[in-house]
């Protein structure tokens, strides 16, 4: 039995494809800002604010293990919202994960320091954090779900990279504000008080996703399956149940593009400006445009996917990767700016080929009752070892030495996603489904 809901007629199924594509992207830019903002200042400034007492490694340390736990945190809020996604609906779940973000993003830019509070100010930091995770783990799969069920059958790879195009969105949106605010600010101003204007702003960017969230209607593939009652009672663990082999491996097809994006984004920042020498504001603008350059290569693969398939996209991007790792770092230890975009831009092409068709790819895997849950429960897990990368990095350096340990790593999660990839199933002509799918032959 076919999934989809006939449309009416061809033009308003896409133009209601382009508007809910659109509030998802707008509103997943929002959230994504919200959790990356953390990550930047966690590398800046974190350790002087929060953690003043202890050594600079130890306080880089703690300021990443905060970070950290907001990754902690996104698989329960993933199966928390996965679960009501499944039982009443995508479109109110994403409206409470992004209200969760904002209080709590605003609320760590009101949060005093170490040296008003005590050790209450990093207690307070990791409780903020943590549900920022929270909330964070909701979104990724109801705007994913919501993108690629309204879309046409034949674009849901193209669709669903849509709220992909989030992340860097978010990440440049970020970045660039602290970029601006470093260069126009001295280090005493910004480190008193510029940092936190990011997570102010954050009140107004939240009015903007939930007006626009409110207006786009609930997926109609979902509201069939409400129509006819066929909603479970506990969709987590049913999906537990019935998709245990297709979650863990979405899960790690998923590992080294999530650990490789905290990589460069958030520990890199920190290496770069501490151990060689990159100027901090150079750093920030380099990353901007690298993330810029995300955006046309995650349309371009969503759509490359709807002719080719999603999982030669996935193991294409995955070689490249475990390929390309050691010039990478080394093009980075150059000290060179040019030579970082040029080795951060391959990397961008390894990533994206599979973060473009991602959405369509880890949703139908799942049948409808079960989609929110398995693809949240496969997006999630996955993010608890990316959300350690940064902490995990800094563990390798100190220990070593090398900037070639960290090298190594994204080698061996590399292969594990090119081999978590390979077994997974391809789903282009299959497409979304009503019901328990039964196993299918690779193909």
């Amino acid at each position: 039995m076919s999934s989809t809901v006939p449309p009416a007629s061809p033009g308003p199924a896409l133009r209601s494809s382009r508007k809910v594509a659109t509030a998802s992207l707008v509103g997943t830019t929002i959230e994504w800002y919200d959790f990356f903002i953390f990550g930047t200042a966690a590398a800046l400034v974190f350790n002087q604010v929060f953690f003043p007492s202890v050594d600079p490694v130890t306080g880089t340390l703690s300021a990443f293990g905060a970070f950290a736990v907001g990754f902690i945190a996104r698989p329960l809020g993933g199966a928390v919202f996965a679960h009501f996604g499944d039982r009443v609906g995508r479109k109110p779940m994403l409206v409470y994960s992004l209200l969760l973000m904002g209080a709590a993003t605003v609320g760590m830019g009101l949060l005093p320091g170490y040296d008003t509070l005590g050790i209450w100010a990093p207690v307070l930091l990791v409780v903020l954090r943590f549900l920022q995770g929270f909330g964070v783990g909701g979104e990724w799969g109801g705007a994913a779900l919501m993108a690629v069920e309204h879309a046409p059958a034949h674009r849901r790879g193209f669709y669903g990279s849509w709220p992909q195009v989030g992340v860097p969105l978010g990440l440049v949106l970020g970045t660039a504000t602290f970029a601006v605010l470093s260069a126009t600010l001295t280090d005493e101003q910004f480190l008193a008080w510029g940092w936190r204007v990011p997570f102010l702003a954050s009140i107004a960017l939240i009015a903007v996703g939930m007006w626009i969230r409110l207006g786009v209607h609930e997926s109609p593939v979902f509201q069939k399956t409400m129509d006819e009652k066929a909603a479970n009672r506990m969709p987590v663990l049913e999906a537990l149940r019935t998709y245990p082999k297709e979650i863990l491996l979405a899960a790690g097809s998923f590992l080294a593009t999530n650990s490789t994006f905290y990589v460069s984004s958030v520990w890199l920042v920190t290496y770069a400006t501490q151990q060689l020498s990159y100027d901090r504001t150079t750093i920030l603008a380099a990353n901007s445009v690298l993330s810029l350059s995300d955006i046309p290569l995650i349309l371009a693969f969503g759509l490359l996917s709807d002719r080719i398939g999603r999982r030669p996209m996935f193991v294409g991007g995955m070689a490249l990767l475990a390929v390309f790792a050691v010039p990478y770092f080394w093009l980075v230890s150059t000290g060179s700016v040019w030579l970082f975009l040029l080795g951060g831009l391959i990397v961008q092409v390894a990533r994206s080929a599979v973060y473009g068709p991602q959405s369509a790819f880890f949703a139908e895997q799942f049948s409808t009752e079960m989609r929110y849950s398995g693809a949240s429960l496969a997006y999630q897990i996955a993010s608890i070892l990316g959300g350690l990368a940064p902490l995990l990095c800094t563990a390798l350096v100190a220990a070593t030495g090398s900037l070639y340990a960290v090298a190594g790593y994204v080698v061996g999660i590399a292969l594990v996603s090119l081999v978590c990839s390979y077994l997974m199933t391809e789903t282009l002509r299959s497409g979304l489904r009503d019901g328990v799918r039964p196993a299918a032959a690779r193909g």
